[in-house]
């Protein structure tokens, strides 16, 4: 049972990464087309590391589903962590609603719009960390 966990942090840590970045990749996609610079670049990036944060995002979400019916669904904190998660999936394909944009190559949000997207997941990652660490419930 080991391993699965650690399967499922490997998975987890990885999501994470594409989570936190490609955001970022969104502002200076933003910012180079508001200036006008060739941004071709970062449009391949975005849609490589969607695919990754993808696959990993599922290994996660399966691992942990996984988990849970080894152990058992008990406890309100894993009550409101599989919430948290649910809200990290639904910001997840917005990023791929942004991510057609750029496909697409339509006008995205501003870029201050973008930093505070970027910023949303920090906010959903830390509650998730504090249950599954304290498990307060």
């Amino acid at each position: 049972m080991l391993l699965l966990k650690s399967f499922h942090l490997l998975g987890v840590i990885a999501w994470l990464a594409g989570i936190f970045y490609l955001p970022r990749i969104f502002v200076h996609y933003a910012e180079g087309q508001l200036a006008g610079e060739d941004v071709r670049r970062l449009q391949i990036m975005a849609q490589r590391l969607y695919g990754f944060m993808t696959i990993t995002g599922l290994l996660a979400v399966t691992l942990g589903l996984w988990l849970m019916l080894a152990y058992g669904f008990s406890g309100l904190w894993l009550k409101l962590k599989i919430v948290l998660v649910i809200a990290l999936v639904i910001y997840h394909v917005q990023c791929r609603n942004l991510l057609l944009r750029v496909s697409e190559g339509k006008p995205m949000p501003k870029p201050w719009q973008l930093r505070l997207f970027n910023e949303l997941p920090l906010l959903i990652v830390m509650p998730i960390i504090l249950l599954v660490v304290m498990k307060p419930y």
